[in-house]
């Protein structure tokens, strides 16, 4: 098996860990069998948890493209829905609005696509893109925070669950943490869900 590009001992910090893991995305971007080992882990992932409502991302360079996955979960129910994020202000939570495959778009922060819905929803799931992340489930962003404070903003009753979507490359041995971090509940990856569970959970 493949070692983890990610385990460097000379990325210490979480620049560092995060200039090596995206280049490693990048290059597991590139294998057409890794996107649909992935869609296939998604749709498991849907099935796994049967949301009402997923929220899910657009895809940035090196990222999972979830689009196709999404598309058909939703095809298979009228009464599902996603959400893509929509970020109001540079430090505030992330809202999500309704989403479908011929949603029009428009561009929001960061030059990120956002639906021109307009409309609202609360997603029960998230898939979250990480750039990299460890087999406890603790993931590495962007550094911009935005997952950290919606998730914070969410009453601990209506958290979401919260599946991780990243390459085996990008696996390390353990994210450097802070004391607010905390992990999702799994990360998936084209060959494996994290943390590894029994059959019974």
């Amino acid at each position: 098996m493949k070692p983890s590009i990610a385990r460097n001992p000379h990325a210490k910090s979480k620049k560092e860990l995060r200039a090596t893991l995206l280049k490693a995305r990048l290059d597991a971007a590139r294998e057409p069998a890794h996107a649909l080992a992935l869609k296939h882990r998604v749709l498991q992932t849907l099935e796994r948890y049967s949301p009402a409502c997923v929220g899910f991302y657009w895809p940035l360079a090196g990222e999972f493209d979830a689009r196709e996955a999404i598309a058909e979960w939703l095809a298979a129910d009228a009464k599902r829905e996603a959400g893509l994020p929509v970020i109001h202000s540079v430090y505030s939570p992330l809202a999500f609005h309704a989403w479908t495959p011929d949603m029009a778009m428009k561009t929001g922060h960061h030059r990120i696509p956002e639906p021109e819905s307009g409309r609202d929803v609360t997603p029960d799931l998230l898939l979250i893109p990480c750039v990299g992340f460890d087999e406890d489930a603790f993931r590495l962003g962007y550094g911009g925070g935005y997952y950290d404070r919606t998730l914070a903003a969410w009453a601990g009753a209506v958290r979401p669950v919260t599946v991780g979507i990243a390459y085996e490359a990008c696996r390390t041995d353990t994210i450097p943490r802070e004391a607010h971090d905390i992990p999702l509940d799994a990360v998936i990856t084209e060959r494996a869900r994290y943390p590894e569970r029994t059959a019974a959970d």
